[in-house]
């Protein structure tokens, strides 16, 4: 449902309370959220970007998909995940296994990196979510939870469960014609695991947490809503949401720190893109030997074949894998090469006054960006499979090759690059929407909030 509010000269003072002022962290546009229902949610009426969707019962809701959740990575943890055979020989693995075979192997650095994003930060998510979600229950949070809560967006874009299932169908697909496969009790919880993860991240409404946890602080008073933040010398906490004015808090060494939640503030001081271009630099760098390596080594019956990434894309095609043949072209080569120049081009027109690109499509170019980036890791997630699957000697075997840890720099670098980025250098540019005159000293802005 889609609403329109236009401005008015009359309007209760108490719909704008200085509790529900926010800033958006995409276009630092300051504004007062509208009243919420139950599966509603507030966007920005300048750049799109969703500020708050309300649930049901938030924190019940929270905590039964939170213990679900808990139950299927024990589960997919405690189980046989895959395991082939052929002509009478054959392996069988755990989802672990995924992880340690790559430490056997010399690649710490990889096994670490798969055994973070599938198993140990969302284990550490979904713990620290309980703990919050007891507390809410009980009518008392438990001790440490402002600090605890803190963590849940740091945690969130590393979580890649969903991608890992992605990578284990490839996996499948790739060794089917030449082995039997049998998927073990772990694979059917681990895939349960990663839907349920998914919904249990799109529960959390961390608007209305930290207003649970600490709804003392407010936004300051005499502001203009419907104008930057930053020109009026105010930061929004992108961890608990809590307006600050900067001119009332102490600087701790370079940076303010949030009221509420102790967090670095990050009040927008220009176009600074040296960070995401030095990430940038590093991870076209790395994107060198990640193709001209071998990613992933096959032995089979005595002869050794090294293969590259776009050399593995040619085997699907030959042997007629077309659907897998195109996942991995565009996770591997695709998506990286993409977002890399994506992220160049969004550094160089920030700084441009005219464009023939309006903002908002530029801030959806980001958006996708971002969202893409995580998918790449569907390679590495395969040669870590088939390297603890496929372990018969000279038989058959898959060992990796010096190219699959440069890739996994890629990946993380890009991902690190899109989170360094700050789109609010997009929106600064434009002329700030027209504020009506509105009681207390508070303007609005015609405001179209999506509910």
């Amino acid at each position: 449902m889609t609403e329109s509010l236009v401005p008015q000269q009359t309007i209760p003072s108490s719909r704008f309370s200085r509790r529900r002022l926010r800033v958006c962290a995409e276009c630092d546009l300051l504004l007062a959220l509208p009243p919420l229902k139950t599966g509603e949610k507030a966007e920005c009426p300048r750049c799109q970007h969703t500020l708050v969707r309300r649930h049901t019962n938030p924190a019940e809701r929270s905590l039964a998909l939170t213990m679900a959740t808990l139950i299927t990575l024990a589960l997919s943890v405690a189980f046989p995940f895959l395991s082939f055979n052929i002509s009478g020989i054959g392996n069988r693995i755990e989802l672990t296994e995924t992880a340690s075979t790559l430490i056997g192997l010399h690649q710490p650095l990889v096994a670490l990196c798969v055994l973070l994003t599938v198993i140990i930060l969302p284990a550490v998510y979904l713990l620290s979510l309980l703990w919050l979600c007891v507390g809410i229950t009980r009518g008392k949070p438990l001790p440490k939870s402002q600090h605890i809560a803190r963590t849940l967006g740091y945690v969130t874009p590393w979580m890649m469960a969903d991608v890992f299932v992605i990578g284990t169908l490839v996996s499948l697909i790739k060794i089917m014609g030449i082995a039997d496969v049998e998927l073990g009790l772990s694979f059917w919880t681990f895939c349960s695991y990663a839907l349920l993860l998914l919904l249990t991240t799109q529960s959390v409404d961390r608007d209305w947490l930290w207003l649970y946890l600490d709804s003392d602080p407010k936004a300051p008073t005499n502001v203009q809503l419907g104008e930057s933040a930053s020109a009026q010398g105010l930061a929004g906490c992108h961890t608990c949401g809590l307006v600050n004015r900067l001119s009332e808090l102490a600087p701790s060494k370079k940076h303010h720190r949030c009221r509420r939640c102790d967090e670095p503030l990050h009040p927008y001081k220009g176009v600074n893109n040296q960070a995401t271009l030095a990430l940038l630099a590093a991870a076209v760098i790395m994107y060198l030997p990640a193709n001209i390596y071998p990613i992933m080594i096959t032995t089979s019956l005595g002869d050794t074949q090294p293969s590259t990434i776009l050399g593995g894309v040619l085997s699907f095609f030959q042997h007629g894998d077309w659907p897998i043949a195109v996942i991995i072209l565009t996770a591997s080569i695709l998506v990286p090469v993409s977002k890399m120049l994506a992220l160049l081009w969004l550094c160089y027109i920030v700084r441009q006054p005219t464009s023939t690109l309006s903002q908002l499509s530029r801030i959806r170019i980001y958006r996708i960006t971002e969202f893409i980036g995580r998918w790449s890791m569907v390679d590495v997630f395969v040669v870590a499979i088939l390297v603890a699957l496929i372990r018969n000697g000279s038989l058959m075997s898959v060992e990796p090759g010096a190219g699959a840890l440069s890739f996994t720099a890629v990946v993380v670098l890009t991902m690190l690059a899109a989170i360094m980025f700050d789109p609010r250098g997009i929106w600064q540019p434009a002329a700030p929407t027209p504020p009506a005159l509105m009681p207390n000293n508070v303007s609005s802005p015609k405001e179209h909030h999506h509910v």
